[in-house]
């Protein structure tokens, strides 16, 4: 049973591959030649252009030449170390740095997608966990771990691997790969109390006696540890990735907590695409925070634990929603408990997966042509 869902799910994820791939070339391609002296590059060239945008162009700079900070304003401090450094080691095997940061997510992605279904095998059955890991696949902004140049790919890989290492019960593997994931995104607490809450709980299954050797999760948080070290030694600020954030408008705050200019774009300022974009992302993150307390029933306390903080920092930290429907890649536990409350409803869940299918093409194009999508 578990190869059968493992060969479908594959076709799945190449199949939703390729599609976003040339939905990324054409939209590159056509965004491209809207300038007539644009010069003339081969087929490839455009899936890679189709890949690269927006934060893509930051991850460049820190894998070239490194970190800068200017209090208040935006920064490339803002982004975490450990994608730009894989960039950079691909880099010196001969790609450029766009390359580089494709072939990354590329190969993180798809990866991250196939264990998740090893994960949540291990904690459902095998249909629930292949109409989860579907549910992954075809989410609208998982087109995000087809090949774009954003770290998400590479943190979910890590992510998913930590919890699954700690589901075998190695635990020293599970902390070492919870700490590379801490270095890749802002979330150390989300994994830090998801790590330790589930390991008190896999010890407490099996009668077993917790000892200090379980709060090794602890040291997950060393990947943050260390950015946080680096900064206060090279610009004296710890905590520069927040102040950086001023210069996106993000500052911590009751107009962000309060979704203020959420509201005022909304239904007063934004054009239709703003206001339709804001609406899905708002939508998204109801879902989600929807999705907690029966994940908190379903699957146990540490990966309630871990989607109430990983879904919540974001949620408290943006003024408008913008960029959740990407962020919530990040709760992969929320796809198995979704999964799981659409067991009888199997018409809503293939529902699901068709919009799913269709948006992952629609948005891969959109990104490309340079739409704000995430």
């Amino acid at each position: 049973m578990f190869r059968s869902s493992s060969r479908t799910l594959a076709l799945v994820v190449l199949a939703a591959l390729l599609a976003c791939a040339a939905a990324s070339g054409a939209g590159a391609w056509r965004f491209h030649h809207k300038n007539p002296q644009a010069p003339v590059v081969g087929l490839d060239e455009y899936v890679v252009m189709g890949w690269v945008g927006w934060d893509a162009s930051w991850y460049a700079r820190i894998a070239e030449k490194g970190y800068d900070y200017r209090p208040g304003e935006q920064s490339s401090v803002a982004f975490f170390p450990l994608y730009p450094l894989a960039i950079r080691a691909v880099t010196a095997l001969g790609a450029n740095v766009y390359q580089a940061g494709v072939l990354v997510s590329l190969l993180c992605g798809p990866l991250a997608v196939l264990l998740f279904l090893r994960w949540a095998r291990r904690l459902v059955g095998d249909t629930a966990a292949l109409h989860a890991a579907l549910l992954l696949a075809l989410y609208p902004f998982t087109f995000f771990l087809y090949g774009v140049m954003y770290s998400d790919a590479l943190f979910l890989l890590l992510v998913v691997g930590a919890f699954l290492a700690l589901e075998k019960g190695h635990l020293v593997l599970a902390v070492a790969l919870g700490a590379l994931a801490t270095a890749a995104r802002p979330v150390a607490p989300a994994v830090v109390v998801g790590l330790l809450v589930r390991r008190w709980e896999w010890k407490r299954a099996r009668g077993e006696r917790w000892s200090v050797v379980d709060l090794l999760p602890v040291l997950s948080a060393l990947g943050f540890g260390f950015y946080v070290l680096y900064l206060e030694r090279h610009f004296g600020a710890p905590f520069a990735f927040v102040d950086a954030q001023a210069g996106w408008g993000q500052m911590p705050g009751w107009e962000a907590w309060l979704k203020l200019p959420w509201f005022k774009a909304v239904f007063h300022e934004g054009n239709a695409e703003v206001k339709l974009r804001l609406l899905v992302h708002a939508l998204l993150t109801g879902v989600a925070l929807a999705l907690v307390i029966p994940t908190f029933r379903r699957l146990g306390w540490g990966y309630g634990a871990f989607c109430a903080v990983i879904v919540g920092i974001p949620f408290v930290a943006t003024k408008d929603f913008m960029g959740m429907g990407r962020y919530l890649l990040s709760a992969f536990p929320l796809f198995v408990t979704l999964a799981l409350l659409l067991g009888d409803h199997p018409r809503v869940r293939q529902g699901l997966w068709a919009l799913g299918a269709v948006s992952l093409v629609v948005l891969s194009a959109a990104f490309a042509l340079d739409h704000y999508v995430s």
